[in-house]
């Protein structure tokens, strides 16, 4: 490890991963590993790599994901893939990444917005996120640490990710029934 030793994501792709993700099925709440906090992995397990791998497999496939975690294909586990890259509403954008046993380590400019997720699809609801947040992690495969600084709808979509992994949905997050919508869109 480096003197410095949290860095940013360093060029990583999907493809240092060297295994081909394979599509897995969303499971949708109330599925109980939804709501049970997942433990943390070995990042250069091969069962972890692999499953680093399905997740973007699965995101790719799945129009308008911005992110996916392991509870959301049935895994208890803290892993989850981002990419923002394209979304109107981003700003910063670090491009397609997979995060181990990430937590956020600053958070800051809360402010509200709208949230949707593939294992709630008949809803969506107002949540106040940080629009500024630093979060710290591990990638598959290298086990490398990383530090991510990040700010508007790539912050607001890590949160989410990192929630799921904590057995939290967006809608544990919401104020109220008032700010729960059915969905008009489906994409």
């Amino acid at each position: 490890m480096s003197e410095e030793p949290y860095a940013g994501l360093g060029g990583w792709t999907p493809a240092a991963l060297g295994v081909p993700g394979e599509v897995r099925r969303v499971v949708c709440a109330p599925e109980p590993v939804l709501s049970r906090p997942g433990p943390e992995v070995d990042p250069t397990a091969e069962e972890t790599v692999r499953l680093a791998a399905d997740l973007v497999a699965t995101m790719r496939v799945s129009p308008g994901c911005v992110g996916l975690a392991a509870p959301q294909v049935g895994v208890g586990a803290q892993v989850f893939a981002v990419d923002v890259t394209g979304h109107p509403k981003a700003v910063t954008v670090h491009g397609t990444f997979v995060l181990c046993n990430a937590r956020v380590v600053e958070a800051s400019r809360w402010k509200p917005g709208r949230e949707g997720c593939m294992s709630v699809p008949d809803l969506t609801g107002d949540v106040k996120r940080a629009s500024r947040l630093v979060v710290e992690g591990v990638l598959p495969g290298s086990g490398a640490p990383v530090r991510l600084v990040t700010d508007g709808f790539e912050a607001r979509a890590l949160q989410h990710e990192i929630d799921h992994c904590a057995g939290l949905l967006f809608l544990d997050r919401v104020a109220g029934a008032h700010a729960v919508y059915q969905r008009k869109v489906y994409l």
